[in-house]
């Protein structure tokens, strides 16, 4: 396991902090705090967070192109009005299931909108994976998922890469950007770890992949063939999702949880919950951002 240094960009103290999404031009870390609802904007220079309160528990948030921000919550997809916090819900999913939420979420190369659903009780097999066109079109595109996490695309966006964490697998799908269309899906990555799951991913520019391990304590970074590379050791044992973000892209901010540690944990990981940040040693890409 490699060592670097880790800092703390926020010791948040989040239940369940998710979905690091980072705005070039305001040079903001956008993340959630899943049960909370509460979508937060920090800014890593001054340490300052602010956060949008939405009434529900929420998966993921990105930038809209036309302002704004687009997230995904329980009921469905949300946006937040770019003249406030005014929130409002701007597509149903799944309002005929109860019990489901949305969870984690991107967009792809193309400014569409990826976001699965899961069942709050993590009944196996219960949601689905959707994609969300500019025109709010929702298409089921993958039935049967457990837990939607780890959705990210290949440099050239011919790979779209994504993990249902119950099945310990990454798995990678040919891409159409101009159709969205996905095919022959395989498995990249097989984790067979009785423990440690993959949660949340980001491609770097070199097109390698950076997934945190849930009750691993680390993040570890594949090649596109599928080959570990290296693991990065962090002082938390639940990680939950990575970005690369900051004025070159070349820090990578990993989210965490203090959600389900027992007190004993707790004391022993007084920083759980925090948003660390650290220099991998090679940079991001843009982020994409939602055309509608």
């Amino acid at each position: 396991m490699k060592s670097r240094h880790v800092d703390i960009a926020i010791d948040a103290g989040a239940d369940l902090a998710e979905g690091p999404w980072w705005d070039e031009q305001r040079q903001e870390l956008l993340w959630v705090d899943i049960f909370a609802g509460r979508i937060h904007l920090l800014d890593p220079a001054s340490g300052l967070d602010r956060s949008i309160d939405v009434g529900q528990p929420v998966g993921m948030v990105a930038r809209r192109q036309s302002g704004g921000l687009v997230c995904a919550v329980r009921d469905g997809i949300g946006f937040i009005h770019p003249d406030g916090n005014a929130f409002e819900l701007a597509v149903p999913i799944e309002s005929d299931i109860a019990g489901n939420r949305m969870n984690d979420g991107a967009c792809d190369p193309a400014g569409r909108l990826w976001a699965g659903t899961m069942a709050a009780d993590l009944s196996p097999s219960a949601g689905s994976l959707y994609r969300i066109s500019s025109t709010l079109h929702v298409t089921p595109v993958r039935p049967n998922v457990s837990i939607s996490n780890g959705l990210d695309w290949s440099p050239d966006g011919r790979t779209f890469y994504f993990t249902d964490s119950s099945t310990r697998r990454l798995d990678a799908y040919d891409f159409d950007v101009e159709t969205g269309q996905i095919s022959n899906g395989r498995v990249l990555v097989d984790l067979p770890h009785p423990i440690a799951t993959p949660d949340g991913m980001a491609v770097d520019a070199e097109g390698t992949i950076w997934v945190a391990m849930w009750d691993g304590g680390c993040v570890q970074r594949f090649s596109p063939e599928g080959v570990l590379l290296e693991t990065l050791g962090l002082p938390v044992s639940r990680p939950t999702s990575v970005a690369f973000g900051g004025p070159a892209l070349n820090q990578l901010f990993i989210t965490s949880a203090r959600n389900g540690l027992t007190p004993r944990q707790l004391q022993d990981q007084p920083h759980a919950g925090a948003i660390f940040v650290l220099e991998p040693g090679v940079t991001g890409r843009s982020p994409y951002s939602f055309r509608g």
